[in-house]
């Protein structure tokens, strides 16, 4: 759960994702993967930014009241959890891949058990309670609707002015 919950294990899928995209799709790799960033970052700060510091919510690992119950394997983080951004990063990643791309490649399914391990791994290593995995994963899914949607607009509408 140590090496799931940590960013840089998932740098080479990053890495691979956006080439994999890039030789599938070509001309339009450019499109997916801005809208596929987008999602992820506005989910990010929408957790990070906006969440934490209007709900104020402690981790668990920073709960006194917990404080001898749980024997965190890492560095417990920023004080505030809700919402866990790794849910709604990996959320958002998951459900904007499937919007754009599933339907064409049914094994893009998987990603959400990725994001699931990913989020399930911040409970394990006592930086959220599971209430803010379920909103991360949430807001990630909101976030990835939103991205995916302005992203047809836009082909939608260069689509119309190419002809």
């Amino acid at each position: 759960m140590v090496g799931a919950t940590m960013r840089n294990t998932w740098i080479p899928f990053y890495a691979l994702l956006i080439g994999w995209l890039i030789f599938q799709y070509r001309k339009q790799a450019f499109g997916l993967v801005l809208t596929l960033v987008l999602a992820v970052v506005l989910s990010d700060q929408m957790a990070s930014a906006v969440m934490k510091p209007l709900t104020l919510r402690l981790r668990p690992c920073h709960e006194p009241a917990l404080q001898k119950l749980i024997h965190p394997v890492l560095e417990c983080g920023g004080t505030y959890g809700f919402a866990s951004s790794h849910a709604a990063n990996t959320f958002a990643l998951a459900m904007a891949l499937w919007l754009l791309i599933g339907k064409r490649f049914g094994w893009v399914r998987w990603v959400f058990l990725w994001a699931a391990v990913v989020s399930y791994s911040r409970i394990y290593v006592g930086a959220h309670y599971p209430l803010d995995v379920l909103a991360g994963a949430g807001i990630g899914v909101i976030m990835a609707v939103l991205c995916v949607n302005g992203y047809q607009y836009v082909q939608k509408r260069f689509d119309r002015v190419r002809k």
